[in-house]
């Protein structure tokens, strides 16, 4: 199905215009015409959908990533396919993507990118909390709402893309400017992997320019595992320049040690408190100088090293081995070669760690005996072979999600985390949105997947505060054709609470639209009313809201004086025109 404006995906998302165009297919506005949200739809291209295993792989990382609730997150709200198109419902995120930003003023301020570092960080600890690993964060990957927040998106499609082979547009070379040393040279990603890549950010930011370049994808890539990168500009703080360069450290037990520690060392700075983000990140005090050493080998062997066992494998028992000199061949020739090798290695490595992670992803199915020996034979001797299916692992962790909690009782959510192995503590939370809700769950946090013995914080709704009894409002004089205007003083709300409304109610009398009863903004304190009869009075009481709170007090009643009517006359009982003071006969 060929995206269009007005297109309907799953009989609730409306297209209404395109946002983008990337290698993983297009990004649309849309309209959730069940409950009215803007939201924004990626729509996969064509060319993934005839892979069932890619297709397996890519609704499963939609599931974890929808279990990543953070602020710094753009959340994922459905996933569906239909007539041939696979989707993913996500947050509309207003603002612009950091790339954009970075090509419109080329180098942002020191603080600015802090807070970038900072927010960035603190929302890939709560993704590496649970497992995940983004493995592609790049600007074009963060957007920066128009208050300043970071938002990081793509979330759940980066790990499945360095799966798919080199051959799909725009997937694994395509963002070899953030791509660490690890990922360069074929082995498995790490919280530590986006670590590097936001080191690469923060130093693009900063300096206006990446550290490593070259003529090619695989230059650059062989950079990233080979090149210390350009000192930062002269202007920059030694200790932010450190912490730039300990994050894109060449071996991952030289960054720093999580991405909370980061985002610790990223606050702490913009505080000016280079003690607390030394103790955060040590290599800041160091002046964010590591030992050099590649990955795998030494020096101008890194080629060999990325390619390894499996490009020996790959040519057992096959004709002329590449890697073997040539009598009287020149030293060019040679180079060009050794290139186009390493490119055929890469592609090996990454068709080889797709048919592992597919037999991961497969677990439930018995492997062939016999297809694995071969298999294995053909390939890097060192891969371990997939666990067995009937293996029973002891359970270490526990899933948790805050939406099995939220609207339980305080008691039975407590019960419920001690059944799974979890402990727990109460916080007081935000006052109930009812009466009904005081002491019942209102979050848990963390969430994910959570080790035996985990602590976990319950915020309970608190009882909703007393709303104090308002003044009766003061009527007016009545006028000669009947109409009083009540008005009253500004009500008192609890604190941290607004006047939201005021609700009236007549009696005797209607006002100014014929109605007995209505309600008025915070501004507005006064009502007009029409008394119904002559010798009549009007009353008027009054509710006042404040805030969100369904409690509410009402005034009393206040009564008008009685409507006169006009041209009445008013008798004396001492005037000598008084019928009864007449002479008597």
């Amino acid at each position: 199905m060929r995206p269009t404006s007005g297109l309907t995906f799953g009989g609730r998302y409306q297209l209404s215009s395109r946002v983008a165009i990337g290698g993983m297919g297009e990004v649309w506005q849309a309209t959730d015409l069940v409950i009215g949200r803007t939201v924004a739809l990626k729509i996969l291209k064509d060319e993934y959908l005839g892979d069932p295993g890619f297709l397996e792989r890519f609704r499963a990382e939609a599931r974890h990533a929808a279990l990543v609730n953070h602020e710094g997150i753009a959340n994922v709200f459905d996933y569906g396919e239909e007539d041939g198109s696979a989707y993913l419902v996500m947050e509309l995120v207003p603002g612009e993507a950091l790339s954009t930003m970075i090509e419109r003023e080329h180098t942002l301020p020191v603080d600015k990118v802090l807070d970038i570092v900072a927010q960035t960080a603190n929302a890939l600890q709560a993704a590496h909390a649970v497992g995940l690993v983004h493995r592609d964060i790049k600007p074009g990957n963060l957007l920066i709402t128009p208050d300043g927040r970071v938002k990081i998106t793509d979330f759940g499609i980066a790990r499945i893309a360095d799966q798919v082979p080199l051959t799909a547009t725009g997937q694994v070379m395509g963002t070899v400017q953030y791509l660490s040393p690890e990922q360069a040279s074929g082995h498995p990603a790490s919280p530590s992997t986006d670590i590097y890549s936001l080191g690469i950010v923060a130093y693009e930011c900063l300096a206006g320019r990446r550290p490593f370049t070259g003529e090619s994808q695989v230059a650059i890539a062989m950079a990233h595992i080979n090149e210390q990168p350009p000192a930062l500009p002269g202007d920059i703080p030694e200790p932010v320049s450190a912490l730039v360069m300990s994050c894109i450290a060449k071996k991952p037990a030289d960054r720093p040690a999580t991405a909370a520690n980061l985002a610790r060392a990223a606050q702490a700075l913009r505080r000016g408190d280079v003690a607390a983000a030394t103790v955060a990140v040590p290599a800041i005090a160091a002046g964010g100088t590591v030992a050099f050493n590649p990955p795998q080998g030494q020096g101008n062997d890194a080629a060999t090293a990325l390619i390894g066992t499996t490009q020996a494998g790959a040519v057992t028992g096959g004709p002329g081995t590449p890697g073997s000199p040539i009598d009287g061949e020149d030293e060019e020739p040679k180079k060009r070669r050794a290139w186009i090798w390493w490119l055929v290695g890469v592609i090996a490595v990454l068709v080889i760690g797709g048919v592992v992670a597919a037999f991961a992803l497969n677990g439930n199915q018995q492997p062939e005996p016999t297809r694995s020996s071969t298999s294995s034979s053909q390939s890097t001797p060192t891969r371990s072979q997939p666990p067995s299916p009937s293996a029973t692992p002891t359970q270490t962790r526990v899933l948790v999600n805050s939406a099995d909690y939220e609207g339980l009782s305080v008691t039975d959510a407590q019960a419920k985390l001690q059944s799974v192995g979890l402990t727990s503590r109460v916080e007081d939370g935000d006052p109930a949105p009812s009466a009904d809700k005081a002491n019942t769950v209102q979050s848990i946090s963390p969430t994910g997947s959570l080790a035996l013995g985990s602590l976990v914080v319950i915020q309970q709704y608190t009882a909703q505060p007393t709303v104090n009894q308002p003044n009766s409002a003061s009527p007016g004089t009545v006028s000669a054709d009947g109409q009083v205007t009540f008005s009253w003083a500004a009500a008192t709300c609890p604190t941290g609470y607004t006047v939201a409304s005021y609700a009236y109610t007549i009696t005797g009398g209607k006002d100014t639209s014929s109605q007995t009863s209505g309600t008025l903004d915070a501004d507005h304190r006064s009502v007009t009313v029409q008394i119904d009869a002559v010798g009549k009075s009007a009353s008027l009481s009054y509710t006042v809201t404040c805030g969100n709170l369904t409690a509410s007090a009402a005034s009393e009643s206040a009564a008008s004086d009685t409507w006169q009517a006009t041209g009445e006359p008013t008798v004396d009982p001492t005037d000598g025109n008084n019928p009864s003071q007449a002479p008597q006969d």
